[in-house]
C-alpha cells in the first residue's frame, strides 16, 4: 500500500458501505474530488459463493482513474482463498479482509466485526491468506468486539502477518456508530506496525479529519457516512493539507449532487420501478438531509413518488446559501464526532 500513498500529504479513501458506496456512487463523488482509492462493497464469501457481478463492476467498468481494492467478508478459510484467487484475476490494487462490519446479522454468523471475539481464528485466516494471496493484502478492523482493551491482542496479531496495510475503525463491534471514537488504540497502532495505518470513523469534514490526524499521526483517512453526506471532503482536505482555500458548497450544489445521484443509479437499475427507487434513494439521503435547517428531511421522508422528491429537492435545495459544514451537535445518525473537533 505504501506505494498508493500521496508524496505531499496523507492519503483518502472511500470507506465501503453495503448497498450505498456503489459504482454509481463512485462515479458521482470522483466528480467532486475523488479519494486516492477506493475499496469495494464487501464480497460475502461462503462455500456455495461466487463473487457478485454488480459488484465486480465496481472493479471492472470503474472509470475514475483511482484504484481499487476488493474487500471480503467471510470465515470460511478454504472460500476465502478461492474467492481471493477469483477476484485476482480483475484490475485491483489489492486484497481487503473486513473485520468491521457490526451488523448484528453478519455478526452471529462469526464473519466480519464477530470474528473478532475469536483473536485465534483471526490469527488463523489472516496467516493463512497472507501466504495465499501474492498481492497487496489488507485488513480493515474495530478496535475489538467488546472493549478497547481487547485492541493490543488483535494487534500483535496483524503486526504478526506481513499485511500491507491496515484500516481502523476507531470504535468497538458493540459500539457499533453510537460513541465518539478512541484516537489513542489508532495511534498505537501507528507506531508499532509496520505498515500504513489508516483512521476511520467520525470523519465529517476537514477539522474533524485534521484533528484525527493529528492525534494519530495515521497515514491517512477512510471517510464513509461523512463523504456522503459531504462529497466534497476529499477535495476539502486536500485544499487543507496544501493550505488552500477549500470549496464552501451551496445548497444548490448540494442538489446537483442529489439529482446527479439519483440518475447515476436509475442509469443502473435493471428493472427501474419508479416508486422502489424513490425508497432506494431514501437509503442514501437519510446521511445527505440529516441535520439540514428546516424540514427537508421530514418532508423527504414522507416522499413516495419521483414528483415528491424533485419538487423537495427544488423546494428545500434551490437556493445559493452554504451549506452547514457540520451536522448538528448531540447528532444521532453522526454520534460524537464533536469530540474530535479541535
Amino acid at each position: 500500500m505504501r506505494d498508493l500513498l500521496p508524496a505531499d500529504r496523507p492519503a483518502l479513501v472511500l470507506a465501503p458501505m453495503q448497498d450505498v458506496t456503489d459504482l454509481p456512487f463512485m462515479r458521482v463523488i470522483a466528480r467532486r474530488g475523488a479519494p486516492d482509492w477506493f475499496v469495494t462493497e464487501y464480497f460475502r464469501v461462503h462455500p456455495e459463493s461466487c463473487p457478485n457481478r454488480y459488484i465486480l463492476r465496481s472493479i471492472a467498468e470503474n472509470q475514475t482513474g483511482r484504484p481499487i481494492f476488493a474487500q471480503m467478508i467471510g470465515r470460511d478459510l478454504p472460500s476465502l482463498i478461492r474467492t481471493a484467487h477469483e477476484l485476482a484475476r480483475y484490475s485491483i490494487a489489492g486484497l481487503d479482509l473486513n473485520l468491521g462490519c457490526p451488523a448484528p446479522i453478519v455478526c452471529r454468523k462469526d464473519a466480519g466485526g464477530g470474528l473478532l471475539r475469536s483473536p485465534e481464528t483471526v490469527n488463523h485466516l489472516i496467516g493463512a491468506l497472507r501466504e495465499a494471496i501474492p498481492g497487496k493484502f489488507t485488513v480493515k478492523t474495530r478496535l475489538g468486539y467488546t472493549s478497547p482493551d481487547e485492541f493490543p491482542t488483535l494487534l500483535e496479531i496483524f503486526r504478526r502477518h506481513a499485511i500491507d496495510g491496515l484500516t481502523i475503525h476507531g470504535r468497538t463491534v458493540s459500539e457499533r456508530y453510537q460513541t465518539p471514537v478512541h484516537p489513542d488504540p489508532v495511534k498505537l497502532a501507528v507506531q508499532i506496525m509496520p505498515c500504513p495505518v489508516i483512521a476511520n470513523g467520525n470523519v465529517v469534514d476537514a477539522r474533524t479529519g485534521l484533528a484525527y490526524l493529528e492525534k494519530t499521526a495515521a497515514a491517512g483517512l477512510m471517510i464513509g457516512r461523512g463523504a456522503i453526506r459531504n462529497p466534497w471532503i476529499f477535495s476539502q482536505l486536500t485544499a487543507a493539507f496544501h493550505h488552500t482555500s477549500p470549496r464552501v458548497p451551496t445548497y444548490q450544489n448540494l442538489r446537483e449532487y442529489v439529482l446527479e445521484l439519483y440518475q447515476e443509479i436509475a442509469s443502473e437499475t435493471p428493472k427501474f420501478h419508479p416508486l422502489a427507487h424513490v425508497q432506494r434513494m431514501k437509503k442514501t439521503l437519510a446521511y445527505i438531509s440529516h441535520g439540514l435547517p428546516g424540514d427537508f428531511e421530514h418532508d423527504m421522508r414522507r416522499a413516495k413518488t419521483p414528483e415528491d422528491f424533485h419538487e423537495i429537492c427544488r423546494r428545500h435545495l434551490d437556493r445559493p446559501d452554504p451549506l452547514p459544514a457540520q451536522p448538528p451537535l448531540g447528532s444521532k445518525l453522526f454520534c460524537g464526532f464533536e469530540a474530535l473537533s479541535p
